[in-house]
């Protein structure tokens, strides 16, 4: 799979909190998700089917991830992105639970695990982030 950034670069800056401070500032679900390396439900979460105009926040850090406008339908069950909005927003890591092999992503600013990023996704980067809603949150303004 070829991703835009080829390795992580360095962020603009970076947010590193105690995990009590995680534990304080998220929900159980969103602490379980981003801190845990979880998963949500397929086709529960609040942005499955979400077409709202806006950007996709990091909901630990409030950095900007990924933008409405190259939201697709995957009918994963979980919302998906063909790239980030940024290359130094996300951070990729090799992933070998469940006896898969994937490609995790997470933000490069406070390590929260978003989801993974696989390579069936749409023209032009043939890929599909496919995100946790507990991860992000849409910012419509």
């Amino acid at each position: 799979m070829r991703i835009a950034n080829h390795g992580n670069p360095e962020p603009d800056h970076r947010v590193i909190k105690t995990d009590e401070e995680w534990r304080k500032q998220l929900t159980a679900e969103q602490y379980r998700v981003t801190r845990r390396k979880g998963t949500e439900p397929a086709f529960a979460g609040e942005y499955c089917y979400a077409h709202d105009a806006g950007r996709y926040n990091c909901i630990c850090c409030g950095t900007a991830l990924f933008d409405s406008g190259i939201k697709f339908e995957s009918k994963s069950g979980w919302p998906s992105f063909t790239e980030p909005i940024a290359e130094n927003v996300i951070k990729y890591e090799k992933d070998i639970s469940f006896g898969m092999v994937r490609v995790e992503v997470l933000c490069n600013v406070c390590d929260a695990h978003l989801g993974h990023v696989f390579p069936d996704g749409p023209a032009p980067t043939g890929l599909r982030y496919c995100i946790n809603s507990a991860s992000i949150v849409l910012d419509k303004s």
